[in-house]
């Protein structure tokens, strides 16, 4: 079996999907995009399509390394977004090859079912209290929010207390034992983190996500120091090498590694792998399509670390599509008392709608996130 085409498409909300075909008919999918830069991960995987063209898909390990380490420069969310989505099309197509769901491959499931989170509030929380409360009806056992909006490095109490009063609107609507994911989201300098994260103890949160940039993570010292709420960071780190140090320091509780962004199913089975050898729990960041959340679900399988699953469901982003959209079956992703079941079908287990993905990507999409600034005038983190 032979490597014949590549073909990507620019679909909305924010997507990248990626086909690649065979000389014996089967096809596999991936979803290589880093949200708000398609057109650029497009170009990167049509320029690594050059090695694989021609080649046996199923030799996935092999291609893996080749993508990664025959270019000089290596790493970083462009290129390994591209080899993301480019490994996932080539487990798909080893799944349909064999008959078996990708998780058989690679020593079977441990799990029948894992925990989900449904995502509330946007990028400016408001009214959480009742969108929590709507999720719990809906099934959920878990929510995850943005915690601030934009903050300084040093910033008024004010912000906090408003903050604190968003997490209180929303335990008090959901009561004690529901979890609550509060995404930091990278927003937050260390000094203002510091004071967040010990307000926030009061409500018993699930955990704090990035409560600091990935470039400062020598700051999670401090901040653990600071708080017993489990720390958690990943979604912007891309290789088993960007998280070594990371699991060496011994600071984070939860890593979360995007399958999108960190290598594809092959290399995140790695970290997933090397997590657990630090007692250090997964939860795979997935705000985005039905290939990337197909791809974690087929790792999740296999991975006891794993606790909960992000997934984009009615996500604020996803405006005019969602997910389910692009699938012939849109039960596979079926919610049950706030789990999702295995995938059991060959490959990653869903059916595209290609039909759909054409007539989407003729829509397409330009989408970039927002850019915000301070009353000073200097540039925020979103």
């Amino acid at each position: 079996m032979k490597i014949t085409k590549f073909e990507t498409f620019i679909v909305p909300p924010r997507w990248l999907f990626l086909k690649i075909e065979t000389d014996e008919g089967i096809v596999g999918w991936g979803e290589p995009v880093v949200e708000g830069r398609a057109a650029t991960v497009k170009a990167a995987v049509e320029e690594l399509s050059e090695y694989l063209i021609g080649k046996d898909p199923l030799r996935i390990e092999d291609h893996w390394q080749t993508m990664y380490r025959s270019g000089f420069y290596r790493g970083g969310p462009v290129l390994m977004s591209a080899i993301s989505g480019i490994d996932q099309a080539l487990w798909d197509i080893k799944g349909k090859y064999h008959n078996a769901p990708v998780y058989e491959l690679m020593g079977g499931a441990c799990r029948d079912s894992v925990r989900v989170y449904s995502w509330i509030g946007g990028d400016r929380p408001s009214e959480v209290g009742k969108a929590a409360k709507e999720a719990v009806e809906a099934g959920f056992t878990a929510v995850k929010m943005n915690g601030t909006e934009e903050l300084q490095y040093i910033d008024s109490y004010q912000k906090i207390d408003e903050a604190v009063e968003r997490i209180a609107a929303v335990r008090e609507a959901v009561g004690d034992y529901i979890g609550i994911g509060i995404d930091f989201h990278g927003r937050v300098h260390k000094p203002m983190a510091k004071i967040l994260a010990k307000e926030l103890e009061q409500f018993r949160p699930m955990f704090i996500e990035e409560p600091v940039l990935p470039e400062n993570n020598e700051a999670l010292r401090e901040i653990a120091r600071a708080t017993n709420i489990p720390i958690a960071t990943g979604e912007r780190m891309f290789s088993k090498w960007d998280f070594k140090k990371l699991l060496e320091d011994g600071y984070v509780d939860i890593i979360q590694p995007d399958l999108s962004h960190a290598g594809g199913i092959t290399e995140c089975k790695k970290i997933f792998a090397m997590a657990e050898a630090y007692d250090v729990a997964v939860a795979p960041h997935c705000p985005l399509g039905p290939i990337a959340l197909a791809s974690c679900l087929q790792v999740d399988a296999t991975s006891h670390n794993v606790f909960i699953q992000e997934q984009s469901l009615g996500i604020h982003y996803n405006q005019g599509s969602d997910l389910l959209d692009y699938l012939n079956d849109k039960k596979v992703f079926e919610y049950k008392d706030g789990y999702v079941d295995m995938l059991h079908k060959p490959g990653l287990g869903i059916s595209i709608n290609e039909e759909f993905v054409r007539k989407q990507a003729e829509v397409g999409h330009n989408w970039k996130n927002p850019v915000w600034r301070h009353k000073d005038g200097t540039i925020a983190e979103w």
